[in-house]
């Protein structure tokens, strides 16, 4: 399914929904981050998706980035709360997201490097190398606060 990111766009369609969503920031022994390219909007970003009924948010972050990168994880902490109103996600089938996601940081614990049908590219990328990819500013923050190592998490 498509989907098109609007970030303080007044032309930006409303929200009909709000739907709880993880990302995860996993780096390697280099120190290099985990991504995917997205097959939805065609961007690079963070391993993660929605929360399922009946799991918690530590374990849909697990979940999102086995199934999107193949690689276990465990969660070890929290980066940060995204909640901008201002930021939608509009879908081809009509649905138009409210951001709300949780963004945790994650040890990789097992698993190999593979593609899913929501990546279409798996890749660590040294934090040098970011600028070179085409990333949303909303999972940039995401990114740059992982990679901050904050003692506080991001509330906003």
């Amino acid at each position: 399914m498509a989907r098109i990111d609007y970030v303080n766009d007044p032309n930006a369609p409303k929200a009909n929904s709000i739907v709880p969503s993880v990302t995860a920031v996993a780096l390697n022994d280099a120190g290099e981050i985990l991504l995917i390219h997205k097959t939805d909007n065609d961007l690079w970003a963070l391993p993660g998706g929605g929360v399922d009924v009946g799991e918690s948010v530590a374990d849909a972050a697990v979940r999102e980035t086995k199934e999107e990168t193949g690689f276990d994880v465990e969660v070890t902490g929290l980066v940060g709360l995204y909640t901008n109103p201002a930021h939608v996600m509009a879908y081809d089938d009509g649905e138009v997201r409210q951001q709300f996601s949780i963004c945790f940081t994650a040890q990789i614990i097992g698993g190999s490097l593979r593609t899913s049908s929501e990546s279409k590219e798996v890749a660590f990328v040294a934090p040098g190398r970011l600028d070179e990819l085409n990333i949303h500013p909303s999972m940039r923050m995401r990114i740059d606060h992982g990679l901050a190592g904050q003692r506080e998490p991001y509330i906003g």
